[in-house]
């Protein structure tokens, strides 16, 4: 686990604020209709393969080829699948000492199994709403690290490192080999699947929400200096997994209605009784189909006294709440796909004085005077909104989440079938390119946040 303790250097300001400013007021909104997930179709093309062609074969030594058949038959412990990468074959070419069937069945286990360790067995299909961006392959390069492996005689080590850095994974790892049940060694393969979709090293700072937890947290240097309620997407406007950059936090926000929730209610509240809505802290322009709301800033807004600046496509965010209540739930999905945050006054201060590097004062300042005010971050950092749906449980073990999306379901019935292809592949004749699909880059007028 990654260690849980309060940051040692917050300045004594921060745990000095004005009571007035953390006191924020339960207010009796029970039903808040923050921006709407603006839901984006699930990725199902796997990556096209690179192919290194035409390019001669790497040879093989007995030894190498034996210490990946050792891996491979182990592969059970790192939840994958020995028949994935014919045992057999490799066997029987080393039994043989056919070289030229050695290099090339030996090469193509090893570059199978490096993809799915790296990247994943499950093909994208079953990644349901899945959008976190992995760049392990362009620090992990399949053939860089086959060719050194082989003069170095380290295809084990080599296989090894592939393993995601972070404590809770090799957690994962030592309860699968005690899982009692066919169900339960496979509910913790599907989460240790989910960690190899995540970049391997998630980074010095930064925030993770791991919706089935329904909880928060801000890391920075491997500790976990805050831990946060949160409400997610309930079933109807699900919450997807993303891990775009945090680049500022924005106190006192207005809020800027999507066109779904001004058709639910408040334009026909601002049709019938504009005086109603004004007292609700709406503005808007136009009417009809052109009609355009804000509400302004204030105790009842929809996202309370802050947000977490973190540009998407799928408008997607963390903010506060005037529904204080919807925090004593155990099971929290209640919102329509972005993260409310718990405390969000301590969150917000948190982010504006570690990351953006003002001072518990002018914070305070700037909560008080209601206005709205961005703090930027000078290096953004990323924000996971995770699923994992097993997770440590401090004592060594693991504990089973609730699967609130039914997310699971897809990945266990993808162990029955064949995995991604390879990532990179060395053949004579470069094999048929699978479509990739290609994230669409977004700014602030096209990320659907404001």
């Amino acid at each position: 686990m990654v260690k849980n303790t309060r940051f040692p250097a917050l300045p004594a300001a921060m745990l000095c604020l004005p009571l007035a400013l953390l006191a924020t007021p339960a207010a009796a909104q029970t039903e808040v209709k923050e921006d709407s997930v603006i839901l984006q179709p699930d990725k199902v093309a796997d990556d096209a393969p690179v192919v290194a062609a035409p390019v001669e074969l790497p040879s093989w030594s007995e030894d190498n080829a034996t210490a990946l058949l050792t891996f491979i038959e182990s592969a059970g412990d790192e939840g994958l699948f020995a028949r994935d990468y014919d045992p057999d074959g490799i066997a029987a070419a080393i039994i043989a000492k056919d070289q030229a069937r050695l290099d090339r069945v030996a090469t193509a286990s090893f570059l199978l199994l490096a993809t799915h360790l790296r990247d994943g067995r499950t093909p994208n299909a079953a990644r349901k709403q899945w959008f976190m961006v992995d760049n392990d392959a362009d620090h992990m390069p399949l053939l860089h690290l086959l060719t050194t492996a082989l003069a170095d005689n380290g295809i084990a080590a080599t296989l090894a490192a592939f393993d995601p850095v972070h404590p809770d994974f090799a957690v994962l790892k030592a309860a699968l080999k005690t899982a009692k049940t066919p169900a339960e060694a496979n509910a913790i393969r599907v989460n240790i699947e989910r960690w190899r979709w995540m970049p391997r090293d998630l980074g010095e700072r930064y925030v993770v929400s791991n919706v089935p937890e329904y909880l928060t947290r801000v890391v920075h240097g491997g500790t976990v200096i805050a831990t946060h309620k949160a409400v997610v997407g309930k079933a109807s406007t699900p919450t997807p997994q993303l891990n775009p950059m945090a680049t500022g936090v924005i106190v006192n926000p207005t809020w800027t209605l999507p066109r779904s929730i001004i058709n639910e209610g408040i334009g026909a509240t601002i049709a019938r009784n504009p005086a109603s809505a004004r007292a609700q802290g709406y503005t808007w322009t136009g009417s009809g189909k052109n009609l355009s709301v804000v509400q302004k800033a204030g105790p009842g807004n929809a996202l309370g006294v802050m947000k977490l600046e973190m540009l998407n496509e799928h408008a997607i965010y963390l903010h506060d709440t005037p529904s204080k209540g919807a925090f004593n739930a155990a099971a929290r999905a209640f919102s329509h796909g972005c993260i409310r945050t718990e405390k969000a006054l301590h969150f917000s201060g948190l982010m504006t004085v570690m990351f953006a590097g003002r001072s518990a004062e002018e914070f305070g300042e700037v909560v008080a005077s209601g206005k709205t005010t961005r703090f930027g971050f000078d290096n953004p950092f990323p924000v996971y909104v995770a699923y994992w749906t097993v997770i440590p449980n401090g004592k060594g073990g693991v504990k089973k989440l609730g699967d609130l999306y039914g997310r699971d379901a897809p990945v266990v019935a993808s162990f029955a079938k064949p995995g991604r292809p390879t990532a990179t592949i060395v053949a004579p004749t470069p094999p048929p390119v699978v479509p990739t699909t290609t994230a669409r880059v977004t700014t602030p007028e096209t990320s659907g946040i404001y």
